[in-house]
């Protein structure tokens, strides 16, 4: 089996991780307590990529759960999955990060930080075959992303061969909880870009356009938000979990998916999406499906795919269709956009299908795109961040935790250098490699001439100054 461990932290984490299970426990029938209720042996047939299997036939999430103050955690105890988790795999601090990304990553996430490897380690020894880590946290606050990428550097370290997979929920232009969010975010980017292989780009401002103009909901709650990443989150590892005609796994949507090692950053969206009301006046189709999946009003990032190109596209399909239908479609799509996508990748679509479709839906699909545009949101933390790094607003909170001027230096032309690789390649074209080559293959005879003997250029300088008399 090709296992996972879920690690979710700070309150985003935690709220949108406890969704997931909500979601994965409902697809493999399972109830709130973790008993197998379900009518059919294929969704028992996997059930250990995320799943641990108890004594009495319940089953347990292999998933630990990490936050700097208990409020979270005591929600999700008492909530109507509570009894899910492992108690032992909730850990807790008491005094919260404030916000504040050196307190989750140097002095409070640091005292905790040896307890959650601890769970960590424990968990992955239960593995037959680990596939690697999925970790859900956000950016803005303190926790999620200061004690969250020191937790990933931690394993880093002791599993360097294994997937690291990351769902940042990115700051986002219209809806920002925090003011030091530029400088959270900063910090977290550096650090992702080093140490993980795919980090999912998620942001509110986006989900929050998903719920009012597609799904017509009038006042989205963070529920709603949730409930979409979870949707995503779920269709990324379907064909790890079920059965299908094509599988694909997290280690090969890595290789398929990031031609360079830093740019790992993915725009995920998810289809079909449609008004509650609306859902029978529409045919569900492979047609229909790829056609809102690369719509830019499905992205759940917020950035225009059409701005930028597409370096490389994965999209995986549920339910029973045919895999001959799938595979035209795409192409039909790859050829009719061809813009939009880097002519110097050929075949840059890669495609996975399902049987098993999510529950309530004939048929579904999940698009994972690495698009060039996804530089427009590090471009805007990176525009934020030096207005107030330049008057060093703020900075004293970093400081008095004993982080350094000079990380925040590093952190942002880091930042900056991420903008400038995605305009490179975004701008590179194949035309240009092979005039590139043409100029490489004049250079010898260039060379050649500066060896030749010196009394040519004597001639040539006295003939040059013949003529100008």
């Amino acid at each position: 089996m090709r296992e996972i461990v879920h690690l979710q932290i700070g309150q985003c984490g935690n709220q949108i991780g406890s969704k997931f299970w909500e979601v994965i426990s409902n697809e493999h029938g399972l109830n709130a307590t973790g008993m197998y209720e379900g009518d059919s042996d294929l969704l028992l047939e996997r059930l250990n990529v995320y799943f641990n299997e108890a004594h009495g036939g319940k089953y347990v999430p292999r998933a630990v759960l990490v936050d700097l103050e208990p409020g979270t955690m005591d929600s999700i105890r008492g909530s109507r999955i509570g009894s899910l988790f492992r108690p032992d795999n909730f850990i807790h601090g008491n005094s919260g990060a404030g916000n504040n990304w050196a307190k989750g990553h140097y002095t409070e996430g640091a005292e905790l930080v040896e307890q959650v490897i601890d769970r960590v380690r424990n968990e992955s020894e239960s593995c037959d075959c680990l596939q690697g880590f999925q970790l859900v946290h956000s950016l803005g606050g303190g926790t999620g992303s200061g004690m969250g990428t020191l937790i990933i550097n931690k394993i880093r370290e002791e599993y360097p061969d294994r997937i690291m997979n990351t769902f940042s929920i990115m700051p986002s232009p219209k809806v920002s909880d925090t003011v030091v969010e530029p400088y959270n975010a900063t910090l977290s980017v550096h650090q992702l870009l080093e140490n993980t292989d795919e980090t999912f780009c998620i942001d509110n401002e986006a989900l929050y356009d998903i719920c009012f103009r597609t799904l017509k909901l009038t006042t989205p709650t963070y529920g709603d938000l949730n409930h979409l990443v979870c949707m995503t989150m779920s269709g990324v590892t379907t064909s790890l979990r079920f059965p299908g005609q094509l599988n694909a796994d997290l280690r090969k949507l890595a290789v398929n998916m990031v031609p360079f090692p830093r740019l790992h950053f993915f725009m995920p969206g998810f289809a079909p999406l449609t008004p509650r009301g609306s859902q029978q006046y529409r045919a569900l189709s492979v047609p229909e499906l790829t056609q809102q999946m690369f719509d830019a009003r499905n992205m759940m990032t917020a950035c225009d795919p059409r701005r930028g190109r597409y370096l490389t596209v994965a999209a995986m399909f549920r339910g029973r269709m045919s895999t001959k239908q799938v595979d035209e479609q795409m192409l039909l799509m790859q050829q009719k956009n061809s813009s939009y996508f880097v002519d110097w990748i050929p075949h840059n679509v890669k495609v996975a299908v399902c049987d098993i479709p999510p529950r309530g839906l004939k048929m579904a699909s999940t698009f994972i795109g690495n698009n060039t545009a996804i530089q427009e949101i590090f471009r805007r933390v990176g525009e934020q961040f030096s207005l107030m790094f330049r008057r060093k607003a703020f900075l004293h909170w970093y400081t008095g935790e004993g982080m350094d001027e000079m990380e925040f230096s590093e952190a942002e032309s880091n930042l900056n250098d991420l903008v400038s690789e995605y305009q490179q390649y975004q701008d590179a074209t194949a035309d240009l490699d092979s005039e590139v080559e043409d100029e490489e293959v004049e250079a010898p005879s260039l060379a050649e001439t500066a060896k030749a003997p010196s009394h040519v250029e004597t001639v040539t300088e006295s003939s040059k100054d013949n003529e100008d008399k």
